[in-house]
């Protein structure tokens, strides 16, 4: 029956999944890190139900492509190519200090120099799958700190393909430099060709799919180009996962993204949650203890220096110290690849075998720890954020010269915010003479108002210094339009302590925002979910030639539903 072994270590991971998932959602729990236990339960080092942890490693790999490909569906090329500056310089900055860290320190433990440059490899990757998957059931994913998360682990899951070529150099094999060039051209031609046919092609082929209007083939088609796309890319040397994100890049430029996005949702979250398992079954609890304080000083490297080393290159970037901050405790853990680059080793003398061990117990470990850590990131960063001498340490309040500017102003309107509802409602104000000020924290936002006519200034909307230079004690109104509803919260929070009689408006996403912004001392707030389900229904209502009365009544019977009615 060996052949039906795949089946049953299904059904023992979905099993085990189903139960300790459930635990922790009981006890509030990350959904994540309950899989992970779950892969620890069942594996060869747990209750052994899967003694070889190799025999999933097949679905976990699809699990981390269809975790990707899905994060490419919601992204788009257009998108990507709004955070290069992320991709480029912030990436470059997280992996490039982090690898000259690790090799610092691991120079000083007198470790041989190739080891020590492989170990900043390793250290310097974190996990897209799980940091990805947090952002998605946070909906952070378009907040500030989300864009730049993205933008520096995208450049780090490409930088793994230089990594990877650098390990026959690394172990000692004798190639030379033209070789190693050789082979990067090769893998940046493979890359370019297969998306430039695939950009060409896929489209089209997705078109003649939909016009047959057979479900059963759009989604059989919508695999190909995933997992088709992503073996193609492999040739250049880059793993399944990031072919698998370039493949949803490519379907994302189509008008078919949402149905390919939907129809996908079910076979990934069941392949993703394989990998979580997987994960969990490399953890050995009985080396760990035999490794104790090698493995907790490794942990304690990992989330500490990982972290201030993210934080730095955020703040190189000019980031405010909420962006900062969440996005270091985001990225402050060892990511799926740094596995990759473990095995490729294996049976070479480049690391030791007891630090390699102890590496990986700790690179679990760290990523076991990290829903916990994203689920804390905004309390961290609303708690440092109410110290003024942090932020004149670090100079993030910015908002230069916003008091000169609106010094004289009264009861005008604070727009946090410059995206497409605070451009409208800024050129509504002007129209009819309203004064009013822009604060955005994306300095391309800030530069489009200040040449759109607004008085427009870079900050973070949650200080407490930037609402007072830019006039929240004397202004009129506080409009919120930031994509971040724990940002909106606490700026919320800090603008009702610096006035108490300020008239405060939100516009989130969600109906679950409501009530945590509206306890934190809002006026009103516009969840977009609602006058979404108030349009359509209007929309509709219209067309079949309703009253308009009854369609008004209708409307605000929707408008005036609590969280809890819905």
């Amino acid at each position: 029956m060996s052949e039906l072994a795949y089946l049953r270590d299904l059904v023992i991971i979905l099993s085990f999944g189903v139960i300790i998932v459930t635990l922790f959602h009981r006890l509030r729990l990350p959904s994540i890190a309950g899989f992970i236990f779950s892969g620890l339960l069942v594996g060869p080092h747990g209750f052994g139900f899967i003694s070889d942890a190799h025999q999933i490693e097949v679905l976990a790999e699809i699990g981390v492509a269809l975790l990707l490909f899905g994060i490419g569906l919601e992204l788009s090329l257009d998108k990507l190519r709004r955070l290069w500056r992320l991709i480029v310089v912030g990436g470059a900055l997280q992996v490039g200090l982090t690898v000259c860290a690790a090799y610092a320190i691991a120079r000083t433990f007198e470790i041989p120099g190739q080891s020590a440059l492989f170990i900043g490899f390793v250290l310097a990757l974190s996990s897209t799958a799980i940091v990805m998957r947090g952002l998605q059931q946070r909906g952070e994913l378009d907040a500030p700190h989300g864009r730049l998360i993205l933008g520096i682990l995208v450049s780090q899951d490409f930088s793994v393909v230089p990594m990877m070529l650098a390990i026959p150099i690394l172990v000692g094999d004798d190639i030379p430099a033209s070789v190693y060039l050789n082979t990067m051209l090769r893998a940046v031609g493979i890359i370019i060709a297969v998306l430039a046919a695939a950009l060409l092609i896929v489209p089209r082929i997705l078109r003649f799919v939909a016009r047959t209007r057979q479900r059963q083939l759009f989604i059989l088609t919508v695999f190909l180009i995933c997992i088709g796309t992503a073996w193609l890319i492999t040739w250049s040397g880059a793993s399944l996962a990031i072919g698998a994100f370039l493949a949803g890049l490519v379907v994302a430029g189509s008008e078919y993204r949402h149905q390919a996005l939907a129809d996908l949702i079910a076979f990934r979250e069941v392949f993703a949650s394989v990998f979580f398992v997987s994960i969990g079954m490399l953890l050995a609890p009985s080396l760990i203890v035999e490794n104790i304080v090698l493995v907790l000083a490794l942990l304690m490297a990992i989330l500490i220096g990982k972290a201030v080393i993210t934080f730095v290159a955020a703040r190189l970037l000019r980031m405010p110290l909420r962006v900062c901050l969440m996005t270091a405790v985001a990225l402050a853990q060892v990511g799926e690849f740094s596995f990759v680059l473990l095995f490729s080793v294996q049976g070479s003398d480049l690391i030791d075998k007891n630090l390699e061990s102890s590496l990986v117990s700790a690179a679990i470990l760290s990523m076991f720890v990290t829903p916990f850590a994203m689920s804390f990131g905004p309390r961290l960063a609303a708690g440092l954020g109410k110290l003024p001498r942090l932020r004149r340490l670090l100079d993030v309040d910015v908002a230069e010269n916003a008091t000169a500017s609106v010094g004289g102003m009264r009861d005008h309107v604070i727009v946090g915010g410059y995206g497409f509802a605070g451009r409208e409602l800024t050129k509504a104000l002007r129209d009819h003479e309203v004064p009013l000020v822009v604060v955005d924290i994306n300095i391309d936002n800030v530069k489009k108002a200040s040449q759109e006519g607004a008085i427009a200034f870079f900050g973070d909307i949650t200080s407490q210094s930037v609402l007072a230079k830019l006039g929240a004690e004397c202004a009129g109104e506080l409009v919120l339009l930031v994509n971040d509803p724990k940002a909106a919260e606490q700026a919320v929070r800090v603008a009702r302590r610096l006035a108490p009689n300020l008239h405060i408006v939100v516009r989130t996403h969600y109906l679950l925002d409501i009530e945590p912004i509206i306890s934190a001392g809002a006026n009103q707030v516009v969840p977009s979910e609602r006058e979404a389900a108030v349009e359509v229904t209007s929309l509709v209502l219209n067309r079949h030639q309703i009253d308009n009365r009854r369609i008004a009544d209708l409307s605000n019977r929707i408008r005036s539903q609590s969280e809890d009615d819905v």
